[in-house]
């Protein structure tokens, strides 16, 4: 199910002249009625259901209906993203929930300097990250076929 916008939640990021789920939809599928102030999906046929747009909303007014290998019929999903995990709230038909936290980082955010912090002898090689990186050759995956 594509993602839609609860209406009576949503504030259109409070006036901003773009949105956060605009900004953050790999689709550019999210946009903002400016008479109403409020987000959209304007083309929900071609909505990804990736949750982008759901795991950004300052206000949680963003909804995707998950899927029913992920949450059984009648359920919800519900993601909280802080700058080290992301927490999704599971409510099942019968009320019960469930809540499961993921990691999202391994560094400390800001920590990472792209620029400085990469590997290999050069960037214009057409090497591949399986070849020879700073003089260490790495292993060959094995192929397993059959059991």
């Amino acid at each position: 199910m594509p993602s839609y916008v609860d209406t009576a939640k949503c504030d259109g990021c409070k006036g901003g002249e773009k949105t956060a789920c605009m900004y953050i939809c790999p689709s550019d599928l999210m946009v903002l009625n400016v008479e109403t102030m409020k987000a959209y999906n304007q083309e929900p046929d071609q909505c990804w259901e990736c949750f982008s747009c759901v795991k950004i909303c300052p206000q949680g007014a963003i909804g995707v209906r998950a899927y029913s290998d992920i949450v059984p019929l009648g359920g919800s999903v519900a993601p909280m993203m802080s700058s080290d995990s992301i927490m999704w709230t599971i409510e099942f038909r019968n009320k019960n929930i469930l809540r499961f936290k993921f990691p999202i980082r391994t560094t400390a955010e800001g920590s990472i300097n792209p620029k400085n912090d990469l590997k290999g002898k050069n960037l214009d090689d057409e090497k591949l990250t399986d070849e020879e990186v700073d003089n260490v050759t790495l292993k060959r995956p094995i192929a397993i076929v059959g059991k």
